[in-house]
């Protein structure tokens, strides 16, 4: 998982390294059973699309480490029981909580924004953390845009660039014009990736975002 994920892979304590205990629990259960008892999720306070992308990961990363013949019967068994545990993760309260209400504006404007070829990422100014992104920054930095969500965008900045996005992001919450800029990510592999920038501000009544939209170079 770490080796697929980089900075996104969730650490032992983790709330989604939780998630996926409960799955291989549930999963190794269903197996040796030959049908799928309730999963236990009682507890978990988890983002919804972030712990589903990582599920789809887990499950990829067991079928690697089995032989070539294995791989296929092995996502063939799991593949029930992955839809039967993000089914039962949708409906728990602490996924509908995570997740938000649904609103039609926002289901537009999350479609509009999947459209843009650019890398887009919709960072918490104060934190650092990824509040949305699109597929483009996924296959930008060689992951799942889902398992992006709620990771310090950070984590995927050279340490030599990382003061420069932090003057960007203090910018955004001070209120200034949008800006430009130039740097550097580092992708699931640690490949770096030249980039040129734009960031502009939208507040919330809870936060202030910075909205980037990044570009190789």
């Amino acid at each position: 998982m770490a080796e697929r994920l980089g900075p996104a892979a969730p650490g032992p304590g983790a709330a989604e390294s939780e998630v996926l205990r409960r799955f291989r629990s549930f999963a190794t259960s269903a197996l040796r059973r030959g049908e799928p008892a309730a999963p236990a999720l009682d507890g978990l306070r988890v983002h919804e699309r972030r712990a589903e992308a990582l599920l789809g990961a887990w499950v990829e990363a067991a079928a690697e480490l089995t032989r070539d013949a294995d791989a296929s019967a092995l996502r063939q068994a799991l593949d029930p029981l992955l839809r039967h545990f993000r089914s039962a993760l949708r409906q728990t309260s602490a996924g509908r909580r995570a997740r938000g209400a649904p609103r039609a504006k926002r289901r537009a404007v999350t479609a509009a924004i999947d459209r843009v070829a650019d890398s887009f990422f919709a960072l918490d100014a104060e934190t650092g953390q990824i509040v949305d992104a699109n597929p483009a920054a996924g296959s930008l930095l060689g992951i799942a845009r889902d398992a992006l969500l709620g990771v310090d965008a950070l984590s995927f900045v050279p340490e030599s660039r990382r003061d420069g996005w932090w003057i960007e992001l203090d910018a955004v919450s001070e209120g200034a014009e949008p800006r430009c800029f130039r740097s550097r990510l580092r992708d699931a592999g640690g490949h770096e990736i030249a980039v040129e920038c734009s960031v502009t501000r939208f507040a919330t009544r809870e936060r202030t975002l910075a909205l980037v939209l990044a570009r190789p170079r």
